[in-house]
């Protein structure tokens, strides 16, 4: 197995568990968009998005590494589309 191929398959097992977490507790999703949209009203900086990873640790079971340096590629795609879903709601606005 390549090393493209493992990353791939450790990014999808890590999505697999994520989304039996928002399976289990739906309310996960509903938390998380108030948080990002709550603090991307100050914008998206690197440092607004830690704020987001850093409140969804703190208030859910989500665990995001508190430093944007750890945040693995799932916690990057995951705070990505949180972003993206709160900029479509606004643009429908």
């Amino acid at each position: 197995m390549s090393a493209s191929e493992i990353q791939k398959t450790r990014i999808i097992n890590e999505l697999s568990g994520f989304i039996r977490k928002l399976l289990q507790d739906p309310k996960i999703l509903e938390q998380s968009l108030a948080i990002a949209r709550q603090h991307l009203a100050e914008g998206n900086s690197p440092a607004v998005m830690a704020r987001i990873a850093n409140e969804i640790s703190d208030t859910t079971s989500v665990h995001i590494p508190e430093d944007p340096a750890e945040h693995s590629d799932a916690d990057k795609l995951f705070l990505e589309l949180l972003r993206e879903v709160v900029q479509e709601e606004q643009a429908l606005y």
